[in-house]
C-alpha cells in the first residue's frame, strides 16, 4: 500500500496525515462533501464505516487530485503559528469592542489589561513567525518581493508566505483558486447569474481583500484599475475583490520570476 486518502476532520487528523508522510505514504485529505457527491453519483444510500472506507478507496482510484504534497513539520509549525496570531488579534478587536461599550469603570481596567498583554504575545507571535520564515530557504528575499506590491506590508506578506507557501510554485487560475479569489460562473440554459468566489484559504483571501483596500488608494498602485473598474457598473467589493485577485496573480508571478513588482504600462 503506498497511498491513504482519509476525509479531512480538521485538527484531530493532523497528527496521523504527518505520521503517515513521514513513513513514506502518499497522503490525501479530502473535503467530506466531494466523498458525499460520490456515493450519491452512484445512487447509493447506504453509509457504516466498512462502506465509508470503501467508498473513500473508490474515490483515491478515481480521481487523479487525490492525494497532494503533505507540508513539512516546519510549514506545519508555521501555520499554526499563522492562526494563533489571528486568534490573539481577534481576541483584541473583541476586547476592544468591550472596552468600548462598557460604563464601569472597573470593566474598561480589566479590558485595558488584557487587551495590553494580547498585544504583547501578538508581539511574540510575530517575532517567533519571522524568525521561521526568515529560515526558510531565499524566505527574507520572498518577504522583500512580495513587499514591493502596492498594499502588501510586513504583516500580509508574512501571512502569504505562512498560508500560502505555494505561491511561486502556481499557474494565475491555481493562485487565485487556492486564495478563494476565482469567480465560479452559475450557468444553466437562459439562466446566467452573476459569478461568485468561494472556497480557497480564507485567511488568505482576507489579507488580500485588505491589500486591495490600502492599494487602490494610490496611483502608484490599483486605483487606475480600481477606477475602471466602478466606471464600468462593478459595485465597490466586486471592484476590491477583483484587485485582490490580481494581487495574489502578480505574487504569484513575481515570486515565481523573483523578479520585484513592476506596474503594467
Amino acid at each position: 500500500m503506498k497511498r491513504v486518502v482519509l476525509e479531512s476532520i480538521g485538527s484531530y487528523g493532523a497528527r496521523l496525515v504527518r505520521g503517515l508522510a513521514d513513513a513514506g505514504f502518499e497522503v490525501g485529505v479530502v473535503d467530506p462533501k466531494r466523498i458525499k457527491a460520490l456515493r450519491t453519483a452512484e445512487g447509493r444510500r447506504a453509509k457504516t464505516d466498512a462502506l465509508d472506507a470503501q467508498l473513500i478507496a473508490r474515490f483515491a482510484l478515481l480521481m487523479s487530485d487525490a492525494t497532494r504534497p503533505v507540508p513539512s513539520a516546519k510549514a506545519f509549525e508555521i501555520r499554526a503559528l499563522s492562526t494563533r496570531r489571528r486568534q490573539v488579534v481577534e481576541m483584541a478587536a473583541m476586547e476592544k469592542t468591550r472596552l468600548k461599550q462598557t460604563l464601569d469603570e472597573p470593566v474598561a481596567d480589566s479590558c485595558r489589561l488584557i487587551i495590553a498583554h494580547l498585544a504583547q504575545e501578538r508581539a511574540r507571535l510575530e517575532a517567533q513567525l519571522h524568525a521561521l520564515l526568515a529560515a526558510e530557504p531565499d524566505g527574507q528575499a520572498r518577504s522583500r518581493l512580495l513587499q514591493t506590491i502596492p498594499g502588501v506590508g510586513p504583516a500580509i506578506s508574512m501571512t502569504l508566505l505562512a498560508d500560502m507557501p505555494e505561491l511561486g510554485s502556481l499557474d494565475r487560475k491555481a493562485a487565485a483558486n487556492l486564495a478563494g479569489l476565482a469567480p465560479h460562473p452559475n450557468q444553466s440554459g437562459t439562466r446566467n447569474s452573476a459569478a461568485h468566489i468561494s472556497g480557497g484559504r480564507p485567511c488568505v483571501r482576507v489579507a488580500l481583500y485588505m491589500a486591495a483596500v490600502s492599494a487602490v488608494r494610490t496611483d502608484k498602485g490599483f486605483k487606475q484599475e480600481y477606477l475602471a473598474l466602478r466606471s464600468a457598473g462593478k459595485p465597490a467589493k466586486v471592484a476590491l475583490v477583483a484587485i485582490a485577485r490580481r494581487i495574489v496573480i502578480a505574487a504569484n508571478s513575481i515570486l515565481k520570476h523573483q523578479q520585484p513588482w513592476a506596474k503594467p504600462t
